[in-house]
């Protein structure tokens, strides 16, 4: 039996929800192993005064196994 657990993280990017998603798995895998997945839950952009995207934001469930 393994035991799995969820953290709840926030990362953002200049570039795309793409890359926001990759620069959050990549910091919290420097020190969480074991990661099995994760999910978005939520997305948000801030804007300029113009309505152009100057950054993506993202909050990410990440599932790992429990040693």
């Amino acid at each position: 039996m393994s035991i799995a657990k969820v953290i709840e993280i926030s990362s953002s990017s200049k570039t795309s929800i793409e890359d926001a998603v990759r620069n959050g798995l990549k910091k919290v895998a420097e020190t969480v192993q074991g990661i099995q997945g994760a999910w978005i839950n939520e997305t948000k952009v801030e804007t300029d005064g113009e309505g152009n995207v100057v950054e993506w934001r993202v909050n990410l469930r990440v599932t790992f196994i429990v040693q």
